[in-house]
């Protein structure tokens, strides 16, 4: 069991850059394939970055790629979504997934563990 909380969240103005940051505690995260998710009101939860339980593979959706970084620090039991040149599309609750397993997943259902989300609002 693994538990995981999210922060770096906020307002940020169009083109502005954000951090997010996955905890994880009660195991060792170094075990679990992360995911991070996003859902914009009135939209369907969306697959935005994967990374492996080593690091050593990651995806990025196509609309985020040169924009978006996903990494993570076993040592520290963290993830990590980098975010620059910010859209106001990119407006969404931003919420951070564990799955058992070396690989990510693009689909939601394979990711038993979930944070409880941080807000990011992008202004125009």
């Amino acid at each position: 069991q693994v538990q995981l909380v999210e922060s770096g969240g906020g307002l940020v103005q169009a083109g502005g850059s954000l951090r997010l940051s996955c905890a994880a505690s009660g195991r060792t995260l170094s075990i679990y394939a992360a995911g991070w998710f996003r859902q914009a009101p009135g939209k369907e939860r969306e697959f935005v970055a994967g990374i492996s339980a080593s690091g050593g593979s990651t995806y990025l959706k196509d609309s985020v790629k040169g924009r978006f970084t996903i990494s993570r620090s076993n040592a520290k039991n963290t993830v990590y979504l980098q975010m620059n040149s910010l859209k106001p599309e990119d407006t969404a609750v931003y919420y951070c997934a564990g799955a058992q397993g070396r690989t990510w997943y693009k689909v939601e259902s394979e990711y038993p563990y979930w944070g409880q989300g941080t807000q990011v609002t992008v202004s125009s």
